[in-house]
């Protein structure tokens, strides 16, 4: 029986800090504050944006939210970040992922300004991690795998952690971050993909599994000769609202219509990067 992880009370401990911490910018004078940008109708990202500012004005930050027609080209999609960017309102960018396809969402990312890329993905942020400057933003999945693994009391130091999944979203930042030399990490990260030789060997000696690779099952009992705390992403965010350490993709069935479309969105993008 798997040991479940109370995420919401996890994200409730976060809550705290953060309404202690926008309080006290404010009595400064300083109100932080987030735009979220969304080109296109697509269902899913529109609640998912929702979402975004709901909390947003929940924890007092101001909120910007931005929903632009599937129409909106590139050049004016670049205009509309390069505003954000000089809006000393504005501290934090989301641009929703996926935009359309006809938009280059990579030129979308450098267009940002570094120091508002919240999502973490500019070259200047990505270049920050692996330096570990810790100026830089993270991307939130892996800090919040990370926050996830401390608040549980598993040991991360010295460590062996294997990491299913190479992607730029949440493999390769989550290896940087649990390498890192700090009390919270320490770890020996191995990163390992569809193309791994010998995966089943390489789990089998892991302390620590997270699998990122979106594939359904692919953990197995088989290929642990111990048990090793296991995370699989996409259900840390979604299991109804309280994430736990979870082997199997079939307890998508507790999710909501709209849940099971973003553990899908994230399945097939972590699948891309196997």
């Amino acid at each position: 029986m798997p040991n479940l992880i109370d995420g919401r009370a996890i994200a409730e401990k976060v809550y705290v800090d953060l309404r202690r911490e926008i309080a006290e910018l404010k009595e400064k004078g300083v109100t932080p504050g987030l735009a979220v940008v969304l080109v296109g109708d697509d269902p899913a990202s529109r609640a998912y944006v929702r979402s975004k500012d709901k909390m947003c004005r929940e924890l007092g930050l101001h909120s910007l939210k931005l929903e632009l027609p599937a129409s909106t080209t590139q050049t004016e999609l670049l205009n509309r970040v390069e505003e954000l960017n000089t809006d000393s309102n504005i501290h934090g960018i989301l641009v929703q992922s996926p935009p359309p396809a006809h938009i280059d969402e990579a030129a979308i990312v450098r267009a940002l300004d570094p120091r508002k890329d919240v999502d973490g993905f500019h070259p200047e942020n990505v270049a920050k991690l692996v330096l570990d400057d810790p100026s830089g933003f993270v991307p939130c999945t892996p800090l919040g795998v990370q926050r996830l693994i401390i608040e549980s009391k598993i040991n991360i130091n010295g460590a062996h952690v294997v990491v299913l999944g190479r992607s730029m979203i949440v493999g390769k930042p989550l290896a940087l971050l649990l390498m890192q030399k700090n009390a919270n990490a320490n770890a020996t990260v191995t990163v390992v993909h569809s193309r791994s030789r010998d995966l089943a060997e390489i789990t089998r000696s892991a302390d620590i599994i997270v699998a990122a690779i979106g594939r359904a099952g692919f953990v197995k009992p088989i290929t642990c000769a111990r048990a090793p705390s296991s995370l699989t992403l996409g259900l840390i965010a979604w299991m109804t609202r309280r994430p736990s350490v979870v082997t199997d993709w079939s307890a998508t069935s507790r999710l909501t219509k709209y849940q099971k479309k973003r553990v899908q969105s994230l399945r097939c993008r972590a699948a891309s990067d196997r």
